[in-house]
């Protein structure tokens, strides 16, 4: 597939377009590009408009970690800019990260957003809302940073494949880096410096006030072993969000749309369908 480009006011979004029919946007999560989809797109495309961007930052820009753009708050800007230049809704898909940016630009632009299928969303979220839900609270970001301060650590100090392997398993399962294809490992390595951009983005945890902002149909998915914070995670947007469709895909961990493409895309499908 050949890339395209999008352009914003003050920057290019690239990645790859393909299908007819309804809008439809994929966003990848950390250390990822528009390639985390490429499983996705040539079937999904078969019914819908599959949008596939790369976050501002992220390949096949080569960022060194200067100049600052890689925020929560600029990828969610950017999204919603590309939202409305098709001039049009969509409907949109969000992995990890992605998932908890395009959760806040739900809340932000509801009008923008025809669905949300939200695939082990991350990021940060109120203490309050895990009470609310009966449901322990997950580690706090500045504590759960460690970990990325430590990657970003050996990355700069030419270590790259142990500070990537460290993010890796810290967020998917130990081993899965080690067991991962050899293009989702070039994948990450090109979106290494990424991390600068993580480590410095401190975004408002996201609360009930922007929950409640949530008005579209929406689907969670949940990859059977997923390590924690991602099952306790669904469990409190699904209290939160109770109209919402939950599935588990079963023996697969945080990458599921890799792991098990086939399945997924039935399940994004079978949702988008039903609307």
């Amino acid at each position: 597939m050949e890339t395209v480009a999008w352009h914003l006011p003050d920057y290019e979004l690239k990645g790859v377009e393909v299908g007819a029919g309804a809008p439809l946007l994929l966003v990848h999560g950390s250390l990822c590009d528009y390639r985390f989809w490429s499983a996705q797109a040539p079937m999904l495309a078969e019914r819908w408009r599959v949008l596939v961007p790369s976050l501002r930052r992220c390949f096949p820009e080569r960022w060194d970690g200067l100049g600052g753009g890689f925020s929560t708050d600029q990828h969610v800007a950017d999204l919603i800019e590309l939202i409305e230049r098709q001039g049009e809704s969509m409907h949109v898909v969000g992995h990890s990260r992605g998932g908890n940016v395009v959760l806040r630009m739900a809340a932000q632009r509801p009008e923008l957003v025809r669905s949300l299928s939200l695939a082990d969303p991350g990021g940060d979220y109120a203490v309050e809302l895990f009470a609310s839900a009966g449901l322990p609270a997950p580690v706090a970001a500045g504590e759960r940073n460690q970990f990325r301060l430590e990657a970003l650590r050996l990355i700069r100090e030419g270590q790259a494949e142990a500070g990537l392997q460290l993010f890796v398993d810290t967020v998917s399962g130990t081993g899965i880096w080690q067991r991962s294809s050899a293009r989702f490992r070039h994948m990450a390595l090109d979106n290494a410096f990424t991390l600068v951009g993580q480590v410095e983005d401190r975004p408002e945890p996201i609360g009930a006030e922007l929950l409640a902002r949530v008005r579209c149909p929406v689907l969670f998915l949940g990859g059977e072993r997923s390590p924690q914070p991602f099952p306790t995670i669904l469990r409190m947007l699904e209290h939160h969000l109770p109209g919402a469709r939950c599935e588990v895909l079963p023996g697969v961990s945080h990458g599921m749309n890799v792991q098990r493409p086939a399945l997924f895309n039935r399940l994004i499908a079978e949702f988008l369908e039903t609307l």
